[in-house]
C-alpha cells in the first residue's frame, strides 16, 4: 500500500475566509517503510500571513515572497498524492485547504480538473484515531510523541515537511510498527530477550534442528496468497516476492 504521510502550515485557520496554504510537506511509504521519496514546498500565498499563524509556524511573508504560487506547483504536487493514502493528523483542516486551493484552481484553469481530494485519496485521520485509542486525553502530535516515546526535541515550530516525518513515526507506532527495535539480548528484561519502543518482548527459542515442522499450503491456501499479492501489485506497483520467487533479493 501507498500512503503519503502528509502536514501543511497556512496564513490562518479557515480557508472560507481566504487564507491559503504556505507550507506542504509530505512523506512517502509503501508497505510501512518509508521510501525516501518527500516532497517539500513553500508557497506564496498570494496574501498576508497573520500573526498569529507566524507565532506557530514561524513562516513570514518575507519568507515566501518570492516562493511559486500554488498554481505553479499544483500539477507536481497531485502527481505525488494522487491515488495514495493520505495520513494526516487533522485530516479535516489540512484536506479543506488543500480542496479550496485545487477549487481557485480549477475555476482558472477549467480542465484538466484537481482535487477533490477525497475522490481520488484515501483519508487516515489520525487525530480521529488517536481519539478512538486514548479517549480523553490530549492527542496532538506532542502528547502522542511523548505516549510513544518519539524523540521530538528539535520541534521548537512546527513545519510541514518535520511534522510529516515525526507523523510517521507516530502513526508507525499507533497501528503496531516499530520505528526502532533492539536485537541484543543486554536491551531485554532476560536473556534472549529484546525490546522495542512500544514494549513488545521478543524472545528467541532455542529449538533442536527438526523439532519446528513448516507445514505445506492447501489449494485454497495458495490461491489466497496469489490474491494478496495480486492486491499488493496494484497498490504499490510491484511486489518484492515475485523478485524473491526468482532469486532475488529486495532492495
Amino acid at each position: 500500500m501507498r500512503q503519503i504521510i502528509l502536514d501543511t502550515e497556512t496564513t490562518g485557520i479557515d480557508p472560507r475566509e481566504g487564507h491559503r496554504l504556505v507550507e506542504i510537506g509530505a512523506v512517502e511509504m509503501v508497505n510501512r517503510r518509508l521510501t525516501g521519496n518527500t516532497y517539500h514546498q513553500y508557497i506564496n500565498p498570494e496574501r498576508e500571513i497573520e500573526a498569529e499563524a507566524v507565532a506557530v509556524h514561524g513562516i513570514t511573508n518575507e519568507r515566501v515572497a518570492d516562493e511559486p504560487v500554488f498554481a505553479a506547483v499544483a500539477d507536481d504536487f497531485w502527481a505525488f498524492i494522487v491515488g495514495a493514502e493520505l495520513v494526516i493528523h487533522n485530516a479535516p483542516f489540512d484536506v479543506g485547504f488543500m480542496d479550496h486551493e485545487f477549487a481557485m484552481l480549477n475555476r482558472r484553469r477549467g480542465e484538466p480538473r484537481l482535487g477533490p481530494v477525497a475522490e481520488h485519496c484515501r483519508i487516515l485521520d489520525t487525530l480521529q484515531m488517536a481519539r478512538d485509542k486514548h479517549p480523553g486525553q490530549r492527542n496532538n502530535l506532542d502528547a502522542l510523541c511523548k505516549r510513544y516515546e518519539i524523540d521530538n526535541g528539535h520541534r521548537v515550530l512546527h513545519g510541514a515537511l518535520l511534522d510529516a516525518e515525526i507523523l510517521a513515526d507516530v502513526y508507525l507506532a499507533m497501528t503496531g510498527g516499530q520505528t526502532a527495535l533492539s536485537l541484543d539480548a543486554s536491551a531485554g528484561s532476560g536473556e534472549g530477550a529484546a525490546t522495542g519502543n512500544t514494549g513488545l518482548v521478543i524472545r528467541r527459542l532455542a529449538l533442536e534442528p527438526g523439532r519446528l515442522g513448516v507445514p505445506s499450503p492447501n489449494e485454497a491456501e495458495l490461491a489466497a496468497h496469489q490474491a494478496k499479492l495480486g492486491r499488493i501489485r496494484e497498490a504499490a506497483g510491484e511486489c518484492l516476492w515475485d523478485r524473491l520467487a526468482k532469486g532475488g533479493t529486495p532492495s
